[in-house]
């Protein structure tokens, strides 16, 4: 008896998306603040205002 193995296959590569896709959230989730903040003090220093740092990764601002 011959078995199909291509769905076997198809769920092979849904898990591996999967897994990838909770690993890239919750590396955007730990980083993402932080990349924010960089992005803030760059803005900052293109109009020539000063950074301030907030409270918690992701809410510095300009003043």
């Amino acid at each position: 008896m011959k078995l199909n193995n291509k769905g076997q296959a198809l769920v092979e590569y849904l898990l591996i998306i999967a897994v990838i896709s909770v690993i890239v959230v919750s590396v955007v989730r730990l980083l993402g603040g932080y990349v924010q903040d960089s992005m803030t003090k760059s803005s900052c220093k293109l109009i020539d205002k000063e950074y301030v740092e907030g409270a918690h990764p992701g809410e510095g601002s300009c003043q």
